[in-house]
């Protein structure tokens, strides 16, 4: 193909152009920091260029995208391309509607619209798009496609109606696989249900997946043990996905990972140990049957690692911990910029203070769920530029679409269960333009459940590094869901009593 590129492109990159550029459907499905939003730009240029689409609608998570608005269609889109960018806004003020509903209305040069994948839950914002999209030649492209991964949500449906009226679409993700092959059935349907041959969720399942009667008491359940059909599985996706690693892609510097022991004080012993205890009589008793009830008494005592735990009346119930002091001594250790993860909102602040406490009030920034759009563009503007040097953060509101590659410093303080999130936080700083070894450090009290995540979080790591490549058979043949920490019960209940 004949193409003219605004930055230069990897070798990986070109490939994944020339593969695609002209196809109706395809899955980029590249590692984080591989690059693969550039690929999607310059496909929707090409098709453009050759007068194939005149709008596209981009579709990312919430926190993700106005990123494309505000550096990648910048940076990597032609400047000579006759274009005009719209970012959906539910509550926008009189200019912002203004230019929305003159977006929907013109038709001149290439249209491109940008929406978070949240709110194709509403209807205000469907109805905007098929609006905007309306007697146009569009492509459909979803960032970040896990978003789309449960078939019975409710935005799921909508994008898969929608995606209907796309002439082309695209899905991209660097880890389509995070709990079991069946996450793939709603991001390649999307596109086409024809791509893995089955029109039903159950269809597919019944295909690909080994399913057992399983007894808890007097429930019964299906549960997923093994999986068939793999090969198979394997050609269909090879036909219309691109599959590329960090490693395989790029020459970046090697990370490192280590623990850092925290020791537990008194008072946190005995909330553990209480938290324990009343989790056992639970699953003695046979109360503790869903996923989700596990998980609530997992998290409980994940919180009380860090210092704190919530009654049953929603007080919060603060105590004594050595955690950030175990976190300054690692950061005395560290040179450069550090990130900071941690799932709880408390801890991000409790963070912050002590930070601020030892090295001076500018010297960090936060980006959780109440942080403001225009707050979260100066944290990631202020760490990049080494303004702060601390960037304390929740994994799932700021783990995917930022770029913090001027850091090479990284501190969990306390784990998300979700293996998505692990992968997308790590790959923030370890990513094109990162020249420094990257070092990633877990606080873990041991002999608890801080030491069972990271353990699980690692073995995750290692089994999906190897999906979708060329190790597809292999890996699909080994995963079975009771190594995963989220949708399997029995990994925790077999093994709760002995284990935490």
């Amino acid at each position: 193909m004949n193409f003219k590129y605004k930055t230069k492109p990897y070798d990986h990159q070109r490939l994944a152009l020339e593969k695609s550029y002209n196809k109706q459907n395809y899955a980029y499905f590249m590692e984080m920091g591989c690059g693969k939003s550039k690929v999607l730009i310059d496909n929707i240029t090409w098709l453009y260029q050759n007068h194939l689409i005149d709008t596209a609608v981009i579709v990312a998570p919430k926190g993700v995208y106005r990123n494309w608005q505000e550096n990648e269609i910048p940076t990597h889109m032609l400047d000579e391309i006759d274009k005009e960018v719209y970012l959906w806004n539910p509550q926008p003020n009189k200019t912002e509607k203004k230019r929305l509903v003159d977006g929907a209305h013109s038709r001149d040069g290439l249209r491109i619209l940008l929406v978070n994948v949240e709110g194709f839950a509403t209807t205000k914002m469907k109805n905007y798009i098929d609006f905007f999209t309306k007697d146009s030649e569009f492509l459909l492209a979803i960032d970040e496609s896990t978003t789309i991964k449960n078939p019975k949500a409710k935005r799921t449906k909508a994008l898969m109606s929608f995606g209907l009226l796309a002439k082309y679409k695209r899905i991209l993700t660097g880890s389509p696989v995070t709990k079991s092959p069946m996450d793939l059935y709603s991001q390649c349907g999307f596109m086409s249900k024809d791509l893995l041959g089955h029109d039903s969720f159950w269809s597919f399942q019944g295909k690909y997946a080994i399913s057992r009667t399983q007894r808890m008491g007097s429930h019964s359940f299906q549960q997923i043990v093994g999986y068939k059909n793999l090969d198979d599985l394997s050609e269909r996706l090879h036909t219309f996905s691109h599959r590329v690693t960090k490693a395989e892609a790029l020459d970046l510097p090697p990370t490192i990972y280590a623990t850092r022991e925290v020791p537990m004080t008194s008072e946190q012993l005995r909330h553990y140990k209480s938290i324990k205890d009343a989790a056992i009589a639970l699953l003695d008793d046979g109360q503790l049957v869903s996923a989700p009830a596990v998980m609530t008494q997992l998290l409980r005592l994940q919180q009380v690692l860090c210092g704190h735990t919530m009654t049953d009346d929603g007080e919060l119930v603060e105590f004594k911990s050595h955690r950030t002091d175990a976190m300054l001594e690692v950061i005395e250790e560290m040179n450069g910029s550090v990130i900071i993860w941690s799932r709880f909102r408390y801890d991000i602040q409790k963070i912050k203070k002590v930070l601020q406490k030892a090295y001076g009030r500018d010297c960090v920034v936060t980006f959780y769920g109440d942080t403001s759009e225009k707050d979260r563009q100066i944290a990631e503007q202020r760490l990049n530029s080494g303004d702060a040097r601390f960037f304390v953060a929740n994994p799932q509101t700021a783990g995917r679409g930022l770029t913090l590659n001027k850091a090479s410093n990284v501190i969990y303080y306390a784990n998300d269960f979700n293996l998505e999130s692990r992968i997308q936080s790590e790959a923030r700083c370890h990513r094109i333009g990162q020249k420094n070894t990257v070092l990633y450090v877990d606080l873990v009290a041991k002999g608890t459940v801080d030491e069972h995540i990271v353990k699980s979080l690692k073995a995750k790591n290692e089994l999906s590094a190897k999906s979708l490549g060329e190790e597809i058979r292999e890996w699909l043949k080994q995963i079975s869901l009771t190594l995963y920490m989220v949708c399997s019960i029995f990994h925790y209940i077999n093994g709760f009593k002995r284990s935490i």
